[in-house]
């Protein structure tokens, strides 16, 4: 079994790509401690290495966190070798009806104009940043959008959670191009 790994903005996070399926179409699952892990054997074993502090698990990929004070020489290798014990018992990545990490869309319905533009913004972030940002080992939700003051509300997971260059990433480009393509976009603020 070959691994591939891929250096992600975040210095601190590595992106594992084993060559199967990870979270499939059930996920993404962020699992930022061992004990939001319980629904995921591999989460639970990649905890287990010395220095490991966050496990992201996208379709076909695993985004590792680790500790500021570990280097990637001592903690890749142990990553590696429990990505590969685990495929090769041919062990389930996630529990059987695991439902993806509750950092989730907020409860609000829209009606009317503002139910438009909603889609439209939920339809630009599926479209477009969502690939980009998985492309660097992470995931974004939406929360809401105001429709009075014309904020959007969104997190970053995975990789990009707690990047130093995720702040950048939100204004300069995620709010940029919304507010290219949705006027009432006035700003993108970041849900922590």
């Amino acid at each position: 079994m070959f691994i591939q790994t891929e250096p992600t903005p975040n210095p601190d996070t590595v992106k594992f790509l084993p060559g199967h399926p990870v979270a499939g179409d059930a996920g993404p699952f962020d699992f930022p401690d061992v004990a939001s892990a319980r629904i995921s054997l591999l989460a639970r074993a990649l905890f287990q290495v010395d220095g490991v502090e966050r496990v992201f698990l996208g379709s076909d990929f695993v985004s590792i966190n680790k500790d500021p004070d570990k280097e990637w020489k001592h903690v890749k290798p142990m990553v590696l070798a429990a990505i590969m014990d685990h495929y090769m018992a041919g062990l389930p990545v996630v529990e059987a009806g695991a439902a993806p990490s509750a950092d989730t869309e907020a409860d609000v319905s829209y009606e009317g104009e503002a139910a438009e533009i909603v889609e439209e913004i939920r339809e630009l972030i599926e479209t477009r940043v969502r690939p980009a940002v998985a492309q660097d080992g992470g995931d974004i939700i939406f929360h809401k959008f105001e429709p009075d003051t014309g904020i959007v509300h969104l997190s970053m997971r995975g990789a990009c959670a707690g990047c130093p260059s995720s702040t950048m990433t939100l204004k300069q480009g995620i709010e940029n191009m919304l507010k290219t393509y949705v006027p009432e976009v006035t700003a993108v603020e970041a849900v922590l």
